[in-house]
């Protein structure tokens, strides 16, 4: 069993150092709202305040459901200073996957809007209106500062519970502790080359790894600050970066091929160092017609939320080489998976091995799948690849049937449970289908049961009450039988080149 240990958290006690050293300088802002660091410690420590009154207490699960503002990454800030764990939930999923990870987190208080706070009445668990942050989370200067717990210890061990897909069933929650924050912030400001005069354009969702630690952490550990952007528009992308002078921001394909789309632009973009990809691998010709157009290195990384985001990344200032996602962070090991074991011999392909202190604990309640997917101190990734003479990944395939829209993992199995409800469905497989714009899309392919037929419209609506929009199939086939293995496996490989 998963328990939390008495560890202080080094990123904590960065956020008390940017206060004590430099007061007024920036830290987080958005379109309507800029915080200092004072002003933000201090509207993190009465949060932390007003969570302990709540009813939480160490070791607790603190959920966060919002799309991106600065409450979201002042609730996780606030969470660690209670001594207690923050569980982000993406907003896109509908009320029943809400309430599954919420109940599997065993979460005790809730911070949202109106939506969360029916989520919470329903689950009977405290619930913490951001209106009510809104306006009060700057306290007049030195209000909070010198209260003990920004100066103190964190003493949860756990950070984040950060919820992926697997490839079967439900999400699993990744428990990462504060020392994998600790180590993963510190390997992307080294990897990075972050100092104070970076700021980070928050694009990305602040449900995931990426956006929390990539984006928002790495950053302002390195003495930067954050920039929180609006919705990502391709209209409106470059107008943002320009008018924040962000030195980098975090994006995944789907993203640049957007931009990539809409050709050059004329905002200035003097500020921007590089940018960063990840989530689904990225074609050379995109990053070459990215790279052509707006004269910014565009680095490629590779890594999953069970290594805390990053495990490997084209250094941005050194060789770079496209069409590789970057050799190992600092402080991180990748092997491949040969047929004598773990080996960094050039040449060899099979499955990727993560390892180091970014692994995580493991998977929430789950022993045995922490057991299969953490073996010999390594991280089996379930991607396959091969290493160059100099180190550098190149991804050839995923042993896993995960399909990634546009940057967001799809477990084909948890779509394939909602649709098996349906009464006229005997059988389905869903599959990843190549997208010029998304990379990949969901499709499925049914069997209707006997005597009955099946309604595709009816199937769409089925799916739209169950499932997030982007898990949505954007298409259904039907069959009499699907392709089966000797052992009745279904064989998805042949679906996806039908």
């Amino acid at each position: 069993m998963l328990s939390p240990t008495v560890t202080p958290s080094v990123v904590v006690h960065a956020l008390g150092d940017r206060i004590r050293d430099d007061p007024h300088g920036s830290c987080l802002s958005d379109a309507a709202t800029s915080l200092t660091n004072e002003q933000f410690g201090n509207a993190v420590t009465a949060l932390a305040q007003r969570l302990c009154d709540g009813g939480v207490g160490v070791g607790d699960v603190v959920a966060v459901l919002l799309p991106n503002r600065i409450e979201v990454i002042t609730t996780m800030f606030a969470t660690w200073v209670a001594g207690a764990t923050l569980t982000p939930v993406n907003p896109a999923l509908t009320d029943d996957e809400v309430r599954y990870q919420l109940e599997d987190s065993s979460t005790v208080l809730i911070v949202g809007d109106s939506r969360a706070a029916l989520v919470a009445d329903a689950l009977d668990i405290a619930f913490l209106d951001v209106a009510s942050l809104t306006g009060a989370t700057v306290p007049a200067a030195g209000q909070y500062a010198d209260e003990a717990p920004l100066a103190g210890d964190n003493t949860n061990d756990f950070a984040l519970i950060v919820y992926t897909s697997g490839t079967t069933g439900r999400p699993k929650g990744c428990v990462l502790t504060h020392e994998n924050i600790d180590v993963m912030s510190r390997a992307i400001v080294a990897g990075c080359h972050l100092g104070p005069d970076d700021r980070s354009l928050l694009v990305l969702p602040l449900f995931h790894c990426n956006g929390l630690v990539v984006g928002t952490i790495a950053p302002l550990r390195a003495g930067g600050d954050v920039h929180v952007a609006d919705r990502f528009s391709p209209d409106t992308f470059w107008k943002q970066v320009s008018r924040a002078k962000a030195t980098y921001f975090s994006a995944v394909p789907t993203m640049y091929s957007l931009l990539v789309d809409r050709g050059p632009t004329q905002h200035d973009l003097a500020a921007l160092r590089f940018a960063v990809c990840g989530a689904a691998p990225m074609p050379a010709g995109l990053i070459a017609a990215f790279e052509s157009l707006y004269a910014v290195p565009l680095i490629e990384g590779y890594g999953l939320s069970e290594c805390t985001v990053a495990a490997t990344l084209n250094p941005p200032d050194a060789a770079r080489k496209p069409g590789t996602v970057g050799c190992a962070l600092p402080g991180v090991a990748i092997a491949i998976d040969g047929p004598d074991g773990p080996t960094v011999a050039p040449g060899v392909t099979g499955e990727v091995l993560i390892g180091g202190r970014t692994v995580m604990q493991g998977y929430l309640g789950l022993p045995e799948t922490t057991a299969a997917t953490i073996r010999g101190g390594w991280l089996h990734s379930g991607d396959l690849g091969v290493l160059d003479d100099d180190g550098y990944l190149t991804l050839v395939g995923r042993s896993k049937d995960m399909i990634i829209r546009g940057g967001e993992n799809i477990a084909p199995g948890e779509v394939e449970n909602v649709i098996e409800t349906h009464p006229d469905v005997l059988e389905v497989a869903v599959v990843g289908r190549a997208d010029p714009v998304y990379g990949e899309v969901p499709v499925a392919h049914v069997v209707p049961r006997a005597g009955h037929t099946i309604d595709t419209d009816a199937l769409t609506a089925h799916c739209e009450e169950r499932l997030a929009r982007f898990k949505r199939p954007t298409s259904y086939t039907v069959h009499e039988s699907l392709p089966k293995s000797a052992v009745g496996k279904i064989l998805k490989r042949s679906l996806t080149t039908s």
